[in-house]
């Protein structure tokens, strides 16, 4: 198959959640003899901060204005079997309209902020990478997050037809166990670009605990971290970590802290990739609580859970055998189910369905 996809960034990692996920999809899917072209809007502050700059095995399509690039992307999708569009893809509505006018290729629609985009939509707000149709227009609608809540919300919603998850994953090519970096090194790390939705919890979760524990080494590694931030003098932070130095940050945290936005934990069955990232380095798991947590790592078995900071003290306080026993049932089992191989080996099978069964050549019905 040729996939065209049309995305908010793959060629910068910084402050986005997205990038790491495609660079892993796309590469597995091409692996797997698929070919991938990969439009997006080459922004200022992706720019600033691009660590990839050549997509391995496909095509990596780069442009400042959507009128340059629709002749290209129009030719790209003549010939394509499937043209995905995802969430907060600035030109989300454009490219939409030229799948749809071209009618060759599968519409799907891959919402990787699913959490985001209800809440917006229950609030009354308008979602920018959405059109007036909804997702009636889109043959597949694939979700990063699941749980009995999404495929009504979008059928009801949005007139979506056909909606499956397609979860979060780890690159094992990148993300796996290395040796510890003495300047990484964290009795208790966080990665994660700061978020105002996140902060009381870290704040419960890491810093009171880093208060708490001066004798210990707490360890922050992101983006867009405000001078306001309550640090404490054995908190020490990481500006941006590009993919590749996250093995070696993971691998040197005694214990590593997962802290879900509040839109993703309400609706619960959306796990971070940064838990695959960490458990595919053979960190333990520390997370705060949400609904299906359980169907991705076993509490007190492959994770830890903390709802207050007592919890995250007594966790600091287990036995290292302990934490890297449980470490290791964490990395077996995203082995196993959660790696980008595993994903994009269910996404393919997802399109050769649609594929065979015809169903994009069904014709929605009228708003």
């Amino acid at each position: 198959m040729k996939i065209v996809i049309f995305g908010l960034t793959i060629s910068s990692s910084w402050g986005n959640g997205h990038a790491t996920l495609w660079r892993g999809l796309c590469k597995h899917v091409v692996r797997s003899g698929h070919s991938i072209v990969f439009f997006e809007r080459d922004t200022p502050y992706y720019a600033a901060a691009r660590d990839l700059h050549e997509l391995p095995g496909g095509q990596l399509r780069l442009f400042t204005n959507w009128d340059d690039i629709r002749l290209t992307a129009s030719s790209d999708l003549r010939d394509a079997d499937v043209a995905i569009v995802t969430s907060y893809c600035p030109d989300a509505l454009a490219a939409t309209d030229l799948i749809l006018s071209e009618g060759r290729a599968i519409p799907v629609f891959y919402d990787l902020d699913t959490p985001v985009t209800l809440a917006r939509l229950m609030a009354g707000e308008t979602v920018s990478y959405i059109g007036p149709r909804g997702l009636r227009d889109f043959a597949l609608v694939l979700s990063f997050t699941g749980g009995p809540r999404v495929a009504s919300e979008f059928r009801g919603r949005l007139g979506a037809r056909d909606v499956r998850p397609l979860y979060g994953h780890v690159d094992a090519d990148i993300h796996r166990p290395v040796p510890p970096q003495p300047h990484y090194r964290a009795d208790l790390s966080y990665l994660g670009t700061y978020s105002e939705d996140r902060q009381r919890l870290l704040e419960m979760l890491f810093v009171a605990p880093a208060r708490a524990r001066q004798d210990l080494r707490f360890l922050i590694g992101g983006a867009q971290y405000p001078d306001t931030f309550p640090w404490s003098p054995n908190i020490y932070f990481v500006r941006h970590l590009p993919p590749s130095e996250h093995a070696p940050f993971f691998a040197s945290s005694r214990l590593t802290l997962n802290v879900t936005r509040r839109a993703m934990a309400e609706m619960g069955w959306c796990p971070s990739g940064r838990l695959f990232e960490a458990a595919a380095c053979g960190a333990p798991l520390l997370s705060d609580d949400w609904p299906g947590i359980g169907d991705f790592f076993a509490p007190g078995e492959e994770i830890l859970i903390a709802r207050d900071g007592q919890d995250a003290l007594a966790a600091l306080g287990m036995e290292g055998a302990q934490l890297r026993r449980m470490a290791q049932r964490a990395c077996d089992r995203t082995m196993d189910q959660h790696t980008s191989d595993k994903r994009a080996r269910e996404l393919v099978s997802l399109l050769e369905q649609m594929a065979s069964s015809g169903a994009h050549r069904q014709q929605p019905e009228e708003a």
